[in-house]
């Protein structure tokens, strides 16, 4: 793997617990939930607003989100339903770079975030400024980076990919004799270059919650659950990738997860898509992947922290305040576009979604 940087640009260990963010958040009972619920309800029709939310947001958003007209996705597929939708509020249940996204791709409409707080260690492990300065020094290699970054990375770079088109595009520009330098997963660079054989220059950074799936602590799940199926994201590591039955996205795992006969699952990443998952296999049994050890301790317990910032609180409030609106400097926005329309392009040339099944990401 050429991983060109020696050390990663966010340190992990600095991310919030997830644990903490979630006993830190209101805690209502049945009859307050149903009176918040409604109240949010009601906020969004008077302003003609929709709710996208995240598979990896809470139960409770991705709940309303569907109950309300609105939709449940990865980050790209939730900017494309927003595009699409006649709404002229779009309300992103997510992290700031799917806020961003959705404001790339949509202009003209306003852009509200329950949380301006929930960033990604991918987005944060992978500064603009030196990212730029990083591309400037390999003029020769075209940049290709992932979806979960900034608008100015975005702009830097000459395309946008999610996790289940990945593959095909290395795959494209490796078959012209292209080198690649990869942003900013390094996880999910070393899966595409050991698919594609692609000669790949990748950034030092990885996701707080994948990195913290460990190879022992699977193997041993695997040993007391011998039946189950592995389904494992790519933004895992490498030893945890090579046990898995199923390998892809969000929307590829959730697809795999119908299509397999096994009644028991273990799943390798954020267990809020367990929501989505769940639906149309009840009877099948979901166990998220052991993290953090041995001695089972750990910081994200498979749940990212900065996900579980947004909830139904702090909906309401953004309904109610109009706070927390995105914004994305125009000229930033139009280079973005850009290079995030080329990988619809591409996709459009397949014949094929841009993320699974119906357009989704990660």
């Amino acid at each position: 793997m050429n991983v060109e940087l020696d050390h990663p640009y966010y340190d992990a260990r600095k991310a919030p617990e997830t644990l903490r963010v979630l006993k830190a958040a209101p805690h209502y009972s049945d009859e307050e939930k149903k009176s918040v619920k409604a109240r949010i309800r009601e906020l969004l029709t008077q302003q003609n607003a929709v709710l996208v939310a995240h598979y990896y947001t809470e139960a409770d958003l991705q709940e309303l989100a569907e109950e309300t007209g609105g939709y449940v996705s990865d980050s790209l597929d939730m900017a494309r339903f927003g595009h699409d939708h006649p709404a002229t509020t779009l309300v992103v249940a997510g992290v700031r770079f799917m806020g961003e996204t959705a404001k790339i791709l949509t202009p003209e409409k306003r852009v509200l975030m329950p949380t301006l707080e929930a960033e990604c260690s991918l987005d944060l492990g992978c500064p603009a400024g030196p990212f730029s300065e990083f591309c400037d020094e390999h003029p020769d290699r075209v940049v290709v980076v992932y979806a979960n970054t900034s608008s100015a990375v975005k702009a830097r770079a000459d395309y946008v990919v999610t996790s289940s088109i990945a593959v095909k595009l290395i795959q494209h520009l490796h078959r012209q004799g292209k080198k690649i330098l990869w942003a900013p997963d390094k996880h999910l660079g070393h899966y595409i270059q050991q698919v594609t054989g692609a000669d790949m220059l990748l950034w030092n950074a990885s996701c707080v919650v994948h990195d913290e799936f460990k190879f022992r602590g699977l193997g041993k799940l695997i040993q007391e659950h011998p039946d189950a199926a592995v389904l494992v994201h790519p933004e895992s590591p490498e030893e945890v990738i090579e046990l898995a039955d199923a390998v892809g996205s969000t929307t590829q795992l959730i697809e795999a997860a119908h299509q397999l006969p096994n009644k028991t699952l273990i799943v390798a990443t954020d267990k809020g898509i367990f929501y989505k998952m769940q639906q149309g296999i009840p009877n099948k049994t979901l166990i998220p992947a052991p993290t953090g050890g041995a001695g089972g301790t750990c910081r994200m317990c498979a749940h990212c922290p900065w996900m579980a910032m947004n909830g139904l609180h702090n909906l309401l409030e953004v309904l109610e305040t109009g706070k927390n609106e995105i914004h994305v400097e125009e000229a930033i926005r139009i280079k973005a576009l850009k290079s995030t329309q080329r990988m619809l392009d591409f996709a459009n040339s397949l014949k094929i979604p841009a993320v699974g099944q119906t357009d989704s990401l990660d």
